[in-house]
């Protein structure tokens, strides 16, 4: 089957996907600076708690450190597809409610441009904003209290080019130029008037990061990965539009507001890894530099956010034309993530545990990947809320050749 049929295939089940979504998500963690970072890789690293900084593979595309790119098979051409389930609980002071939703993560592709580049694209969310407060306000000089709601939408996409070079046998490096970009929505409404404020910010701003790898074997059969990346601090000019709309988006007042900013710190994350081949062993740590940009005077703050994550990945290898060529793999893993954010003093902590298992279809050209993960975040004490989520990720991984002429054409 050629690659223009099996790209038609994904592209419409990306867009049944979409069509299907249900955004029925609410987290109060997502109503602070750019919304709700995300940690999580939606390729075949998410089995793995989304490990992989240390990991060079020539089976997939690895974007949590560009220098792995250089590892890409020539005349091999990739495209990569991923959506993911959610399923959350929420928990709190006389809260008991569950949402579900389904949605796009990543689209990428991937080629080997020369015998020591390789190259990467694709787009995928960098934050999302998604969330709804119901408050009592109360009207000057009579005391009679209103409900008040904001809810905010949007959130933050990142597109990105990264290149990976090769030095020499065992070293690679690589850059990562992303773009982020998007719309950061909210509005309110009081009582019952039919009056709905909005604020409206967007926001373009390139966003670089660096990456390097060092592979060695340590004995003949098992080899040692070590790596680094390295995201550097984006200061970021926030367009805001402040709009006085009513209930059918008729307009009262429009005014352009003074851009805001919002600097995205540093970050910097370390890997290893170990494999023979079959079994692989992979630990990542990553660190967001928040400390120096915080006002903590806010009733919220952030402080040094840092994840810790590992997994182990089975790989069973089949011949195929007089070469191995990996066929079922089988993947656990687990993450911790300190959140930077700290609402009312409290810090917010993630845990999840991962399993994650792949296969080829008969020809090797198309992988199918499924991921799923249970976890918990947050904690219900100082009148938060916890989140238990389960998620699954389904990602589908076209390999196809170029520039070979095919013996059927």
């Amino acid at each position: 089957m050629h690659i223009k049929r099996y790209t038609c295939f994904l592209w419409l089940l990306l867009l049944t996907a979409a069509a299907q979504a249900q955004h029925g998500l609410n987290s109060i963690y997502s109503a602070y600076g750019i919304g709700d970072l995300e940690e999580r890789d939606y390729g075949r690293n998410f089995g793995l708690g989304s490990t992989g900084i240390g990991r060079r593979n020539s089976g997939y595309l690895n974007e949590l450190n560009p220098a792995s790119y250089s590892a890409l098979p020539t005349q091999s051409f990739m495209f990569d597809v991923s959506m993911k389930a959610q399923y959350l609980n929420y928990a709190g002071t006389n809260i008991s409610q569950t949402a579900s939703d389904l949605n796009f993560k990543r689209l990428a592709l991937g080629f080997k441009a020369a015998r020591f580049w390789g190259i990467s694209a694709g787009i995928t969310p960098f934050s999302t904003m998604n969330f709804k407060v119901l408050n009592n306000q109360f009207i000057t000089g009579t005391g009679n209290p209103i409900t008040a709601s904001t809810t905010g939408t949007g959130g933050l996409n990142r597109a990105y080019i990264s290149n990976g070079f090769q030095l020499n046998k065992h070293f690679s490096i690589g850059v990562s130029t992303g773009f982020l970009f998007g719309p950061l929505n909210t509005a309110q409404t009081t009582g019952s008037d039919s009056l709905i404020t909005q604020h409206n910010t967007y926001t373009f701003k390139p966003n670089f990061t660096a990456g390097a790898q060092y592979m060695t074997k340590v004995t003949d059969k098992w080899q040692l990965g070590l790596g680094a990346t390295y995201r550097f601090q984006t200061r970021m000019k926030l367009q805001q539009q402040l709009n006085i709309v009513n209930q059918d988006a008729v307009s009262y007042y429009s005014e352009q507001l003074a851009p805001g900013y919002f600097t995205l710190p540093a970050e910097y994350g370390t890997g290893i890894s170990l494999t023979n081949g079959t079994i692989t062993w992979v630990a990542d740590y990553r660190h967001q530099q928040w400390n120096n940009l915080s006002d903590k005077g806010l009733n919220y703050y952030y402080q040094d956010g840092q994840r810790f994550s590992t997994g182990v990945e089975y790989a069973i290898s089949k011949q195929y034309y007089n070469r191995p060529v990996e066929a079922l793999i089988l993947q656990a893993g687990f993450s911790y993530n300190q959140s930077p954010l700290v609402i009312k003093n409290t810090s917010i902590h993630d845990i999840a545990g991962t399993l994650g298992a792949s296969l080829p279809n008969k020809n090797g050209q198309l992988r199918y990947y499924i991921g799923i993960e249970a976890g918990q975040r947050g904690t219900t004490s100082n009148g938060l809320v916890k989140e238990n989520y389960f998620n699954a990720v389904f990602n589908f991984s076209l390999r196809d050749l170029w520039f070979l002429k095919r013996l059927n054409q």
